[in-house]
């Protein structure tokens, strides 16, 4: 598979770094305007493109890439307020787009118990409710696309109104940490998930990568996962 890295930080290196031992080749980096035209021959080369860029950028290199007829799988988070215009967009150019706030695998395993754990306090209201993020002073989005995730599946399956705050902590190169806490006076439950590096998040990009590669439509990882 030939692969178009659009945005060149932390996480298209780390995407790199790993899609040599999957049999795959980066025929293509984009990392800013001039680029997309500088790089257009070397783009049609690709199979697809995997993006991790900013929230200010990520929009419009997803529009670039449906022009040029690219599958392209999203890891950028804080633009959350124009995916649902990106999935119409997609749908309609008959395009195709993989977007989640995070590819870890085990942080996906997270977000199943995440929705259970949700389910089975619903009956516990004395339980208070926080989640926690800590991630590297970099990180330009907050709080991170994860949380917001963690919080939103918690609200859908609680099953009652309830403020869930989220604390963002920004310190040194920590690649991710997210915890959901619930506590009462009698008792506290944690659940947590800690990445140790980047390379969980690369993978699951490759593998979402592979996976749309010969599709059109809108995916996530819960597709993947179920597929």
């Amino acid at each position: 598979m030939n692969i178009a890295l659009i945005g060149y930080g932390k996480m298209g290196h780390a995407v790199e770094a790993e899609a040599a031992g999957r049999g795959h080749r980066v025929v293509c980096t984009v990392d800013n305007d001039s680029e997309w035209d500088s790089k257009a021959e070397a783009l049609r080369t690709a199979d697809v493109a995997i993006e991790f860029s900013t929230p200010a950028t990520a929009v419009a290199n997803i529009r670039r890439c449906f022009d040029h007829g690219l599958p392209v799988v999203s890891g950028t988070t804080g633009w959350n307020d124009c995916l649902e215009e990106v999935r119409s967009e997609c749908l309609q150019r008959g395009q195709t787009l993989f977007t989640a706030s995070n590819f870890s695998i085990g942080m996906n395993i997270m977000f199943a118990l995440n929705e259970r754990l949700a389910e089975l306090m619903a009956s516990y209201p004395q339980y208070r409710i926080g989640i926690t993020e800590t991630h590297h002073i970099h990180k330009l989005d907050a709080p991170s696309g994860t949380a917001i995730t963690l919080r939103e599946q918690i609200v859908d399956h609680l099953g009652r109104n309830e403020e869930i705050p989220i604390e963002s902590i920004r310190e040194g190169e920590v690649p991710g940490t997210h915890t959901v806490v619930y506590d009462s006076e009698i008792d506290t439950l944690t659940l947590t998930h800690e990445a140790h590096s980047r390379k969980g998040l690369a993978v699951g990009a490759l593998i979402a990568a592979e996976f749309v590669v010969g599709k059109k439509g809108c995916f996530t990882m819960k597709d993947l996962l179920n597929d």
